[in-house]
């Protein structure tokens, strides 16, 4: 048995409650929905700046009465302390999701992002310290990496910051080394590799590459590749980004594996020219058209690094990591749901 079967039969038997902050998210809708359907009680909290009512009403809508006996709503914002005062009561475990991401917005507004994922990943931090809450896991980057071009890219060793976003991640996971240090808070950062999957948003200038060109292609539109198409990413499914979150909130108190930084991610390199073919063979299964669309180069955008690729050995090592899911795998589960959403929207 895996240690994620293991920790998914733990939770079965064994009901906490969780808070997910950014629960109306990509990431935090998925992990809501996961630890409702194994019993758990959830508290999600959203501002809904970036995070979607929708994505909750989904989760809810597929949920037993009984699971939806089990979760709680908090519309509020980390920025504010008080927020995470009355989040973080009678909480066991907090899975820090909230965030203002992408790297072109940091650049337009760094003020913004720093105010999101600084002062409220401090707020949360104090109210979970003044709380008694058992551990913190919290989503990290891995634009913290840098300009650092080495291959792939161990925890251990980082460059320097190539744009506010990035260096909003790190000073997170610093300050939660401090609360461990000072305080006895346990933490564990997970540094997500572009994640995708179903109910991540396509819509806005700053969506991320996978759902804006599924959403351009559905909608017969260019696909914009920045560069020449041979950057490179480590692209994870979030189904593994789940396991990570759940492998961490449940590894032991006081081993090894805690008040670490791991990186999530297959360990697998994708070129953006690889991934449209694979983003245009899967959709070609529900629309042969597609198959006739080429990808519009344009320059390299500013902050964006060249090729990321992620070594996974020490979450392996640590936390039991063993990522289900390859990019191709994750593409063919994930269509179908933009499939039905621009279906539904026609």
């Amino acid at each position: 048995m895996t240690r994620f079967a293991e920790v998914e039969r733990e939770l079965r038997t064994s009901p906490r409650r969780f808070l997910v902050t950014g629960g109306g998210g990509f990431i935090g809708s998925h992990l809501v929905e996961r630890l409702l359907a194994l019993g758990q009680e959830v508290v999600a909290l959203d501002s809904f700046i970036t995070g979607k009512r929708e994505n909750l009403q989904q989760v809810l809508a597929a949920a037993s009465p009984e699971a939806r006996a089990r979760y709680r709503l908090l519309e509020s914002d980390l920025r504010d302390p008080a927020a995470s005062v009355e989040a973080c009561k009678g909480v066991e475990v907090v899975l820090h999701q909230a965030a203002l991401g992408s790297v072109p917005r940091s650049l337009k507004d760094p003020l913004a992002s720093h105010l999101a994922n600084v002062d409220g990943t401090l707020h949360l931090l104090l109210a979970a310290r003044d709380a008694g809450v058992r551990r913190v896991v919290y989503a990290s980057s891995s634009s913290v990496y840098g300009d650092s071009a080495e291959l792939p890219k161990r925890e251990e060793r980082i460059g320097r910051a190539l744009s506010p976003y990035a260096l909003t991640k790190r000073i997170d996971e610093l300050y939660a080394q401090l609360f461990g240090d000072c305080y006895g808070l346990e933490s564990i950062g997970l540094r997500y590799f572009n994640v995708f999957g179903r109910r991540q948003d396509p819509e806005g200038a700053y969506a991320a590459v996978l759902p804006r060109w599924i959403s351009a292609l559905l909608g017969g539109k260019p696909v914009a590749i920045y560069g020449d198409g041979e950057t490179s990413r480590d692209f994870c499914y979030i189904d593994n980004v789940v396991q990570a979150n759940l492998l961490a909130a449940l590894a032991p108190p006081g081993s090894e594996a805690v008040k670490q930084v791991y990186n999530v991610a297959v360990g697998e390199r994708t070129t953006l020219r690889e991934l449209f073919c694979l983003v245009r063979a899967e959709l070609a299964r529900f629309d042969p058209a597609v198959l006739q669309c080429e990808p519009d180069l344009q320059p390299f955008r500013a902050g964006d690094i060249r090729h990321s690729l992620a070594d996974i050995d020490k979450a392996g090592r640590l936390l039991g990591y063993q990522p289900e899911w390859r990019v191709a795998q994750g593409l063919a589960a994930t269509m179908p749901w933009y499939v039905e959403r621009a279906r539904a929207q026609r």
